[in-house]
């Protein structure tokens, strides 16, 4: 860790944290969640820059280092690929392997679909590509936000995130560690749920009344350093990109057909709350991924994993990654 060098790179309007380690001749490009940090994907950056590559981890616009701009309408997928874009030109990188996770698994399907040009190879994990920033079958006349409240309901997370200030209120009664601790060892496959009556306030008692020891690949030095950010940086960037769902959907309709065309592999956990949404076991097993992606080489799901697989299993996910990239490697 201590190897990890940091900067500030002038990018599309705003100033971006950028986390790199190495000096190879390919860079890897890797791209967090929510409700992340480039510190997610630690472990891969140290021990794939040992194997020869550049790691390189922004905090993506709203995160962290990185500047939050404060319009909803600023959080985009074409700002953030933008973003990315504006930061590799600043650092001198043409093409990139990519590595994503959550919504930087979303924001890689982008970066793909828009800029393929500066793509060499892609490993996405835990969120697959449907159409138009949609990752599960719905219905092609349906905006995101709309499917999934019809699926879910009111309660469902994505839906009550949509209202500026709403969930922030709700994670400022909470102590941050304790939500941290909460979201990042959460095992449950099934909807996530909020119900308004009850906010994340009432999840997290379990960790008050019951000491709950943290798994064996997470410390309490990685909660601080999560908890230690979004104290200091609060929600609102990050859920902003849930609010501009709807509106990045609408926006990528000029893209909608093209099938994304980089050499992929998909990796996700059997636990993963995004791999039992209805129809996405379908999509991935039964040809329509394949239709979406023509490049898809190959799709591991691994078993008795969650969410946060990159941390869960750093080892063997750096592996995965390793396998595939190395066949599109300089010699």
């Amino acid at each position: 860790m201590e190897k990890i060098e940091h900067a500030t790179v002038r990018t599309n309007g705003i100033n971006m944290h950028v986390a790199s380690v190495g000096d190879g001749p390919d860079t890897i490009l890797f791209l967090h969640g929510f409700p992340e940090l480039w510190y997610s994907w630690r472990h891969q950056m140290v021990s794939l820059s040992a194997l020869g590559y550049r790691a390189v981890a922004p905090d993506l616009r709203g995160y962290g280092g990185t500047d939050a701009p404060p319009c909803v309408e600023s959080y985009t997928a074409f700002h953030v690929v933008g973003d990315l874009v504006g930061m590799l030109d600043a650092l001198g990188i043409g093409r990139v392997f990519v590595v994503g996770h959550d919504w930087g698994a979303i924001i890689a399907w982008c970066l793909c679909l828009f800029r393929p040009d500066r793509v060499r190879a892609l490993v996405n994990t835990s969120v697959t590509w449907f159409r138009r920033l949609m990752w599960f079958p719905s219905d092609p006349e349906g905006k995101p936000v709309e499917s999934m409240r019809a699926m879910y309901g009111d309660d469902y997370y994505v839906c009550r995130f949509q209202k500026p200030g709403e969930m922030e209120e709700d994670f400022a009664k909470v102590d941050t560690a304790k939500l941290m601790k909460l979201i990042l060892t959460s095992r449950d496959p099934g909807p996530h749920r909020m119900p308004k009556d009850k906010g994340f306030s009432e999840l997290t008692k379990q960790f008050e009344q019951h000491q709950i020891e943290l798994p064996s690949w997470l410390t309490e030095d990685d909660i601080n350093y999560f908890a230690a950010e979004f104290s200091r940086t609060g929600f609102t960037g990050a859920l902003n990109y849930y609010r501009c769902l709807d509106l990045s959907s609408e926006l990528s309709a000029l893209w909608d057909g093209v099938p994304i065309s980089v050499p992929t592999k998909f990796i996700v956990g059997d636990l993963d709350l995004t791999y039992h949404i209805p129809g996405v076991k379908e999509h991935i097993h039964g040809g329509g991924f394949k239709q979406a992606v023509p490049n898809l080489e190959e799709v591991v799901v691994m078993e008795g994993l969650a969410h946060f697989l990159q941390q869960e299993k750093p080892q063997e996910v750096t592996a995965h990654i390793l396998d595939f990239f190395k066949k599109f490697s300089s010699p």
